[in-house]
Formats: C-alpha cells, sequence, structure tokens
C-alpha cells in the first residue's frame, strides 16, 4: 500500500480514538457510558443499529457468501430486515412500556424484572461470553481485511493493531462514542462501496462480458442455495433482535417510543437491500477477479484453497488507485471497529451491571461503577483479541456466537413479554439448557473441539437431521423445558 493510502488510514484512525477521548471527558456516569443519557435520536441510533448488525463482519462474511455461492448470499440479511422490523412493531412498545425500564443498562435487568436476580445473573453470563465472542470475530474481521490489504503484514499482527484501537477507544468514549462513531463510520462505508468499490471493482475486472463468461449462471439467482441455509439463517438472526444487548442499549437510549421504532426500521431498509447486495455484488466479482489472474502476485491462480472471505480484501487492495485505496480500507475497518465496540460495550454491561454488581453492590452514579466499567472494558477486549487468535472463519465465529445466545435466552423472554410465563425455575433451566445443547452440537461439528467429546457423541452416532444448524436444536430444548417446568409448577 502506498504511503499516501497508509497516511489516510491512520488519519482516520487518530481521529476514531480522538472522538473516544472526547466522551472520556463527557461521561459523568453509567447512564453516559452504557446509555447515551436516553436522549439519543432516530437517525443516530437506526445508523448506529445496522453498523453494528451488520458491520465489518458480516461485510468481510457477506463477501465470502458472494464468492462461493453468488447473489443469493443476500438472503442472509433478509432475514435481519425481518427481525429488526418484528422487533420494532412487537417487542420495542412493550419494553418501552416497562416503567422499571427507565433506570435499565442491561437486557438481564429485564430478567431480573420479568423473573428474579438469579435468572438475570444467568442471563448475564450468557450474554457477556456471547458477545466476547462476536467481538472477537470483528477483530478477525479486521485482521483478514489488512492482512489482504497490507501485503507485508500478517494476520497475528493485524489482529493485534485492530484489537488495540477498538478496544483502546471503547474503554474510553463508552456509548456515545460509539453510536456518533457507528454514524460517522456506516456513512463512509456506504459512501465507500456506492461510488469507489463497486464500479471500480466492476471495471477492473472486465465488465459483464468477463463476469458472464467467468461465473456460472447460478450465480446471479436468488434461488442458488438449499432450504437449510434460509431455515439456519432464520432461526440465528431473527431472534437476536429479541435478545441482542447491543440492541436493547439502543432501545434504552432512544428518547421515547417512536424514536426507537422509527430507528429499527431504518436499520432494515439498510440491512436489506442495500447492505446485502452490495457485499455479495463485490464477493462475486473477487471470484471472477481469481479466475482473470489478478490475483497471481500473491500466488493464487484458482480458488482452490482460498480463503473466500479474503478475496474482497484483496480485490479491492489490487484494483484502487493511491489515496482511494486508503479511503476503501477506512471505510470497511469502519464497519467492523462499528461492531467490534458496541459488542464490547454490550459484554463489559452484562459483567459490570449483572455479575459483579451481583455479588458486590456499587452505586450506578459513583465514579468507581465508571472507572469498574472502563477496567471491565479493557480487560474483555482483551480476552477477545487472545480469542480471535484461536479462530479462522469470521462468518462462523459470528452465527456461533449469536446461536449461544439465541438459544439460551430467546424462549424465556418471549415466554415472559407475550405469554406471562414468569416461573424462575423454567427460565434459568431452559436458559441452561437451550445454551448447552447448542454448544455442545456446535462443538461436535467443529473439527476443532476437544477430541474425547468429540468421541463421547460420535458413539451414539449423533447426526444433526437435513443438515440444519445446531441453534435449532438449542432453542427447541429451551422451549420444550421452559413450557414443561412452568406447567408443572403451575399444576402445584
Amino acid at each position: 500500500m502506498h504511503f499516501i493510502d497508509v497516511l489516510i488510514f491512520a488519519i482516520y484512525m487518530i481521529v476514531m480514538l480522538g472522538v473516544g477521548f472526547f466522551f472520556l471527558k463527557k461521561n459523568t456516569g453509567a447512564d453516559d457510558y452504557y446509555v447515551g443519557g436516553r436522549s439519543m435520536g432516530s437517525l443516530h441510533i437506526g445508523l448506529s443499529v445496522v453498523a453494528t448488525d451488520v458491520g465489518g463482519g458480516f461485510s468481510i462474511g457477506l463477501g465470502g457468501l458472494g464468492f462461493v455461492m453468488g447473489i443469493s448470499g443476500s438472503w442472509m440479511l433478509f432475514t435481519g430486515l425481518v427481525g429488526a422490523w418484528i422487533s420494532g412493531i412487537f417487542l420495542i412498545p412493550k419494553i418501552k412500556k416497562m416503567e422499571s425500564m427507565r433506570n435499565f443498562y442491561t437486557l438481564p435487568q429485564i430478567f431480573e424484572s420479568l423473573f428474579n436476580k438469579n435468572v438475570a445473573l444467568i442471563a448475564g453470563l450468557i450474554s457477556g461470553i456471547g458477545y466476547i465472542g462476536f467481538t472477537s470475530s470483528q477483530i478477525l474481521a479486521g485482521a483478514k481485511l489488512a492482512a489482504g490489504s497490507f501485503p507485508s503484514l500478517d494476520t497475528e499482527t493485524a489482529l493485534i493493531i485492530m484489537g488495540t484501537i477498538a478496544v483502546v477507544y471503547t474503554v474510553m468514549g463508552g456509548i456515545k462514542a460509539v453510536i456518533y462513531t457507528d454514524t460517522i463510520q456506516w456513512i463512509i462505508l456506504m459512501g465507500g462501496l456506492i461510488f469507489i468499490g463497486i464500479p471500480m471493482s466492476y471495471h477492473a475486472i472486465g465488465g459483464w462480458e468477463e463476469i458472464s463468461k467467468s461465473v456460472h449462471p447460478g450465480f446471479f439467482s436468488l434461488t442458488n442455495l438449499q432450504w437449510q441455509d434460509i431455515v439456519n439463517w432464520s432461526v440465528t438472526i431473527i431472534p437476536i433482535w429479541f435478545v441482542g444487548m447491543t440492541l436493547y442499549q439502543r432501545i434504552f437510549a432512544c428518547k421515547d417510543l417512536k424514536t426507537a421504532r422509527r430507528a429499527w426500521f431504518i436499520a432494515g431498509l439498510f440491512e436489506y437491500p442495500i447492505m446485502a447486495f452490495m457485499g455479495v455484488l463485490l464477493g462475486l466479482f473477487a471470484r471472477v477477479a481469481v479466475d482473470n489472474g489478478m490475483f497471481a502476485s500473491a500466488g493464487i491462480y484458482t480458488i482452490t484453497g482460498m480463503d473466500p472471505e479474503q478475496g474482497l480484501p484483496m480485490l479491492l487492495a489490487n484494483i484502487l488507485p493511491v489515496g482511494l485505496m486508503g479511503l476503501m480500507m477506512s471505510a470497511y475497518f469502519s464497519a467492523i471497529l462499528s461492531t467490534a465496540d458496541s459488542c464490547l460495550m454490550a459484554s463489559s454491561g452484562n459483567f459490570v451491571t449483572d455479575i459483579i454488581n451481583y455479588f458486590y453492590k456499587i452505586d450506578h452514579e459513583s465514579k468507581s461503577f465508571l472507572r469498574l466499567s472502563q477496567i471491565a472494558t479493557l480487560v474483555l477486549g482483551i480476552i477477545a483479541l487472545l480469542l480471535a487468535s484461536f479462530m479462522k472463519s469470521v462468518l462462523d465465529l459470528m452465527l456461533m456466537s449469536y446461536a449461544f445466545m439465541v438459544s439460551g435466552l430467546f424462549v424465556p423472554i418471549i415466554g415472559a413479554l407475550f405469554f406471562k410465563m414468569r416461573n424462575p425455575l423454567a427460565a434459568g433451566l431452559s436458559m441452561i439448557t437451550g445454551g448447552l445443547v447448542t454448544s455442545l452440537l456446535q462443538w461436535h461439528l467443529n473439527s476443532e473441539g476437544v477430541a474425547h467429546i468429540n468421541l463421547l457423541i460420535t458413539q451414539f452416532s449423533l447426526k444433526l437431521p437435513y443438515n440444519l444448524d445446531p441453534n435449532i436444536f438449542g432453542i427447541t430444548a429451551s422451549a420444550i423445558v421452559f413450557a414443561g417446568v412452568h406447567f408443572i409448577v403451575k399444576k402445584k
């Protein structure tokens, strides 16, 4: 990368750190740090929601889907649109009408209000651990982008650089820094893709003539996928809109119900069709670039053995001229940071407010609580960075983190809010069951899982039918336990 591109990129990173430092001086307590003073507007919140949900991980992951299956990969974010609008219509009004919500910072506090503090503790553990994994996926996405863009930079070094920047400005600034930088970052990404990335990539690979010669016609079809793909994405992604800690923080940050619902509708439209098709198209263009020999200088001549998620950053690194390369890389790093910072804030909120505060009560408006929150954010950021160093696939890590949270938290929150089923024992057991079932099945399907556990499960000839996602079985198990215990206790 040219010195000018590096300079543009460096200036962008310094500006992001500057935003964090600015809000370091503005934050006075937990209200500012975790929920932005509860006075944010719909545009900032809407852009922050979509930036957090899609972000760099899905941007890089969508590029990988476009590389291997074409524009059908866009259906993954259609489930994001559905989830955003359903939760905007049904969930947000119920949350905003809760009187005690005005003092909440986290999702588990809602569990405490609906069940009890022990259930809230379990919810805090599930959500906190899940968001550490999700933060890791964003850091890994940033590392892959950096390694694909800077030939002299290895992935491990890129991990350290990206992780450090994301963690430092999140620790300093809190949710206000996160939301305002999300707005800036999303505008930069959209502008970069629309005016730079897509048109220049299309021209560089030879336009429609080269694309049609290189790619199978199925890659231009919206039906080039299996029904299991739609089911798995739907069951994993739609429920996250009901249990995502990052989303509840933004609901709490909205000044009123109307603002929150408008923000969710804005977010849904940006997810699909806007970001969905831009992401998969760039991945498709990267596949054509491989066939055209554009990656030969990196020793890549065919798609065989190539990491699909590296295709997009390598394409951009090969086609963009001096100056534009720096702008485009800043755009993608913007998206990655916008999700990493939000997820890290969510995990920090869970561990401080729902876990540490469970054992040691601390005044939320005190300076000591604010300092504890910043220290927790730093420690959890380091843990996320270490986890990212052991993983290979951005999309797999993201979906595994999503599934762990969804399978544990979805059934109890739906049962309590919409069906008035508020038995604490049922909630606690269903959360543990859902999380364990999904985690064990994921572990079994992951070739990197612990050998003796894989062997134990294999002895029972366990195979998931129809290649369905483990999350489906986790949610099912959670629902059976929740309903069963609820009605047994009710009869007694």
